[in-house]
């Protein structure tokens, strides 16, 4: 027993450093300030594989490591800590459902870290012009982008047979289950409320949009999210069939 926890330490820790060393890596990857998708891939990737606890570790080595070398600000913490601890919790709360660590890693950066930049940024570093909702957008939309990503690789190797062997490996306490339809279509559907609000935040407060429109494009971008919501619930059951 000893010699499998001792083997299942190092595998973790081996793991952890290579996802640590890719996210510094990738992180330029379609990065501009308040937005790196990459770091959110990472961060749901290690969240299914190691857990919450691996994933805030994850989190904050890379971002250490992005304001050292990279000059990066502290939004390199702010923008990535909060979901990559959230994404693990869901995963594990719902009992093995990636498209819930999306979903945590897109309420966890997308609403409380972009809210949390907002005091860090304004007062440390002092940025002007900023507000409490300042971040949301672009947060929202790295983590659209990076958790895409991370959702289709990570289904992928679930479809191999691959994601269960690596987390039997490294002792995961929660490993994927089969592939559920409509859990998967409720995941992505909830995430149509969170578009919905970083659009309406867009639209207001930064286009300056009034009238119709300010509920209108949010209100179409939100609908087209549960179309994409529907259309995965459908073509999911069409293949178990």
């Amino acid at each position: 027993m000893n010699q499998t926890m001792q083997k299942n330490n190092i595998h973790r820790m081996t793991v952890l450093a290579m996802l640590v060393a890719l996210g510094v890596v990738i992180s330029p990857i379609l990065r501009v300030e308040g937005m790196c998708p990459m770091a959110h891939f990472i961060n749901i990737t290690c969240s299914v594989l190691l857990g919450p606890g691996y994933s805030l570790l994850c989190a904050v080595l890379i971002g250490i490591l992005r304001m050292t070398f990279m000059g990066i600000p502290p939004l390199a913490l702010t923008g990535a800590v909060f979901g990559a601890f959230l994404s693990g919790v869901l995963y594990r709360v719902s009992g093995g459902r990636m498209i819930y660590a999306v979903l945590g890693e897109i309420i966890g950066t997308g609403i409380i870290g972009a809210v949390a930049s907002y005091p860090v940024m304004a007062g440390l570093m002092g940025r002007t012009g900023l507000s409490w909702l300042f971040y949301v957008p672009s947060f929202i939309c790295g983590t659209l982008i990076g958790g895409s990503i991370a959702f289709l690789f990570l289904k992928s190797l679930n479809r191999a047979r691959l994601l269960t062997k690596l987390q039997q490996s490294l002792g995961a306490q929660v490993l994927e289950r089969p592939g559920n339809p409509a859990a998967d279509s409720m995941g992505i559907a909830a995430v149509g409320i969170l578009v919905f609000v970083a659009v309406f935040v867009l639209m207001k407060n930064f286009m300056h949009l009034t009238g119709v429109l300010t509920i209108g494009i949010p209100a179409a971008a939100f609908l087209l999210v549960e179309l994409v919501a529907a259309a995965y619930f459908a073509h999911s059951a069409l293949h178990r069939a």
